[in-house]
């Protein structure tokens, strides 16, 4: 016959040992939570591609997980992408800065092409000098060359170009343009023809816009100043908006800032 237990022995603190348990796991949420907050972009990658792999060999996300991503490619692969999207795309522009800078030496000696980094991407500036006679949006013939040798280095990039027209504050009325706004945007425009007609850059990722005097990156006040002013920037750009750079306090007003080469 089979002893009965005490009533007095009985125990009710059972619920300690999941309760241990799930605050164990919480702790390792929090954890992973902080790892990734103090990771950068590469191994925040390389942390989620490690739990996905362990969970995936646990079966922790079962039938159900391997059917969505046959679906829809796996929320957490998009995750990845994401992650690794903005360092990727940083180290493409870096790269095609280095590229345009030895092959455009010198014109970027000349001070007829800067290259920087802006808010939106690589910004290529072409200016007034090197490119337009003055009051003219079509470029100068001497200066395709080095357009076809820009088309071409764009080209083999998977990005976005968008080419803005920019002037000084001198008003302009001539025959051809009533205002600064005409001027800008034609100018932009005549660019992105001749992009266009060395099929060098696909039509869906050509844009043009003319800023007219309101997007200046010198002082009007000078002779210099105003010289910088007139040009044109391509702004080689990922179609997913990124902020590559912080705009100084002095920076104008506007959707981005371009940085001048120092003079």
């Amino acid at each position: 016959m089979n002893a009965r237990v005490p009533r007095s022995r009985v125990t009710h603190d059972r619920w300690l040992v999941s309760y241990a348990d799930f605050i164990t796991l919480l702790f390792g949420l929090f954890v992973v939570m902080f790892a990734f907050a103090r990771a950068g972009g590469n191994k925040n990658a390389q942390v989620s591609q490690a739990i996905d792999s362990a969970l995936t060999q646990m079966g922790a996300f079962g039938e159900a997980r391997d059917e969505s991503e046959a679906g829809s490619g796996g929320a957490n692969a998009v995750v990845n992408e994401n992650v690794l999207s903005a360092a990727q795309v940083k180290e493409d522009l870096d790269r095609l800065q280095r590229d345009l800078a030895a092959t455009l030496a010198s014109q970027v000696a000349a001070h007829t092409i800067s290259l920087e980094m802006g808010r939106d991407g690589l910004v290529i500036s072409l200016r007034e000098a090197g490119f337009f006679d003055s009051g003219s949006a079509v470029p100068k013939p001497e200066a395709l060359p080095t357009l076809r040798e820009i088309a071409g280095k764009l080209g083999s990039t998977p990005y976005d170009l968008r080419i803005e027209g920019h002037t000084d504050n001198v008003p302009i009325h001539t025959a051809e343009f009533d205002s600064n706004w005409e001027l800008s945007a034609a100018r932009a425009t005549h660019i992105a023809r001749i992009f266009l007609e060395m099929k060098a850059i696909p039509a869906d990722r050509v844009s043009a816009a003319g800023y007219a005097e309101f997007h200046p990156v010198a002082s009007n006040d000078t002779a210099e100043g105003r010289a910088e002013n007139r040009r044109v920037d391509l702004v080689v750009m990922p179609r997913t908006k990124l902020n590559f750079a912080t705009p100084a306090k002095s920076a104008p007003a506007g959707p981005w800032r371009k940085v001048t080469d120092p003079e």
